[in-house]
């Protein structure tokens, strides 16, 4: 199985080289991501100027990595184009820091490279932790390993892709896997005027969100503590997907056993 594993964060991010290492193995990984922080950046792709792909020291010796000056949408395009000749099976997209749950998802550089992946017919999947410091990146690169590893032996299909993401706590304290639908949120966008000394400008910054806790959805399965896997964009609404319910039962028995046999072997 040939894995390209891409993110929004940049090619130096933590969370990125978690999931290359739990991802290698259960096949061959390949890394490509934007040269720095590309958050927020959605679905867009550079046409305006040339990209450069150019290959970067990996931290795995058995990963080969490389940086793209452009977006996440951008990385996965040359990677599958132009960087990695051979048939690439699934595209994994994170370890994201800070959750990317309801509307947020149209705006999201990790989820839209896990798109371009849709987009080229390749089995996707989008996976962020709800905290942006103190990250505990364990649980989501184990769980994605798991649901690679179910797409390999075939017991997982993807349509669209699967948007996954999970609470900041530790492995024993995640609660379950619901498959939701996506929730809802609620914002305005502040305008920060400032001048540079030559002209004035003005910084767009995110406002506090208030978020719609439905049950079902993806922000209300966080809340419980639980980790929430949205198929998107075929089921918005997480209903009538009863293959991917009965394998989220399996994944959640599989972390549990994963991260009991980790702490065993710290234990000898």
């Amino acid at each position: 199985m040939r894995i390209l594993v891409t993110n929004d964060d940049g090619i130096h991010s933590d969370g990125l080289w978690a999931l290359a290492q739990e991802l290698k193995k259960v096949g061959t990984v390949t890394v490509v991501a934007p040269d720095r922080d590309q958050s927020g950046s959605g679905t867009s792709i550079t046409l305006s100027r040339p990209l450069r792909l150019l290959k970067v020291r990996s931290r795995l010796s058995d990963v080969e990595a490389y940086s793209v000056d452009g977006t996440p949408g951008d990385s996965v395009i040359l990677a599958l184009r132009y960087g990695i000749k051979d048939r690439v099976d699934l595209v994994v997209s994170g370890i994201n820091e800070g959750p990317n749950l309801g509307n947020d998802v149209f705006v999201s550089g990790t989820v839209g490279a896990a798109l371009q992946g849709y987009f080229y017919e390749i089995p996707s999947i989008a996976i962020s932790v709800a905290a942006f410091e103190d990250v505990h990146f364990n649980a989501a690169a184990v769980i994605a390993r798991l649901m690679a590893g179910a797409i390999k032996e075939g017991k997982l299909t993807t349509r669209g892709i699967l948007n996954v993401n999970l609470p900041n706590v530790p492995v024993v304290d995640v609660k379950g896997i619901e498959v939701t639908g996506m929730g809802g949120r609620n914002y305005l966008d502040n305008i920060d005027p400032g001048h540079d000394g030559k002209k004035k400008y003005l910084w767009i910054v995110r406002g506090v969100p208030e978020w719609n806790v439905v049950p079902g959805s993806d922000v209300w399965a966080l809340e419980q503590n639980k980790i929430s896997i949205t198929r998107f964009p075929n089921s918005l609404n997480g209903t009538g997907d009863d293959a991917l319910k009965n394998i989220a039962a399996d994944l959640f028995e599989e972390l549990k056993e994963a991260s009991l046999q980790k702490e065993n072997m710290k234990k000898e």
